[in-house]
């Protein structure tokens, strides 16, 4: 046996225990929308295989984990000291703690994610800038939130009808194709791909009964989640137009 076994084996001990607590205590809250997004980042990286990857706004989340089980090189970033008044520690992954509105870090990266956090930040202008400045040349942008097409929301949370969110300490907006088009406007950005859910029945995010499974459609009809790839254009390459970028694949 190896020296060090018996250690190994004894640091072992609290997480076992606290695995195990969590797979006897979970139960079924809600459905969310991390299939969704998932499939959309993992159909992205299959088509792209970047080398270099940053998931901005990590938290306790497993998903630089699983990338990194893919063969990319992963960097996780969160605002841990203040988007996480009590603290947080990620067991899946080392975390840098960097907000990215106002981001530190100088390496630039092939491919920038942000799944289901960017509704959550204030000067979400600023965090966009940010992490298009993180793109390598040739590099890609992959963002997920709430949206509906012509109207942003502040909080969702405070709408008529929301179903749940009231009393949370975070804001989550639901942001619209004026928000988009600015980002783009700022950055020189282009979208490569756009999909629109329908994850509700409202006009807006937890607004209405929840649409289970949710369904894929165009920006015409009701939606009220967007799963979005961007990149920087050339100067000379215009945007591509918006139908032929956003259109769903047959069923």
């Amino acid at each position: 046996m190896a020296m060090g076994s018996p250690l190994k084996a004894l640091m072992n001990l609290y997480p076992k225990w606290l695995l195990r607590r969590e797979y006897q205590k979970q139960k079924f809250k809600r459905f969310n929308e991390r299939p969704i997004e998932f499939a959309f980042l993992f159909r992205k990286l299959t088509e792209l295989y970047p080398k270099t990857v940053i998931d901005v706004g990590t938290g306790t989340s497993a998903l630089p984990t699983l990338i990194r089980k893919c063969g990319f090189v992963v960097t996780a970033v969160d605002n841990v000291r203040d988007y996480w008044p009590r603290g947080m520690f990620n067991k899946h992954y080392h975390v840098v703690d960097d907000d990215i509105t106002k981001s530190q870090i100088t390496e630039c990266y092939d491919m920038v994610v942000c799944i289901s956090v960017l509704e959550h930040i204030e000067d979400s202008d600023a965090a966009v800038r940010h992490m298009f400045q993180l793109l390598n040349p040739g590099g890609h942008l992959l963002m997920s939130f709430p949206y509906t097409e012509r109207s942003y929301v502040r909080n969702v949370y405070q709408l008529p009808g929301s179903s749940y969110g009231k009393g949370r300490p975070y804001i989550t907006q639901s942001y619209s194709r004026e928000n988009v088009d600015r980002w783009l406007a700022e950055s020189n950005g282009m979208i490569q791909e756009q999909e629109f859910w329908q994850c509700w029945e409202g006009e807006h995010w937890t607004v209405g009964k929840q649409v289970i499974p949710p369904r894929r459609v165009s920006a015409s009809d009701t939606h009220q989640l967007t799963c979005l790839h961007l990149s920087r254009q050339p100067s000379a390459i215009s945007r591509l137009p918006l139908l032929e970028a956003s259109k769903p694949d047959p069923v």
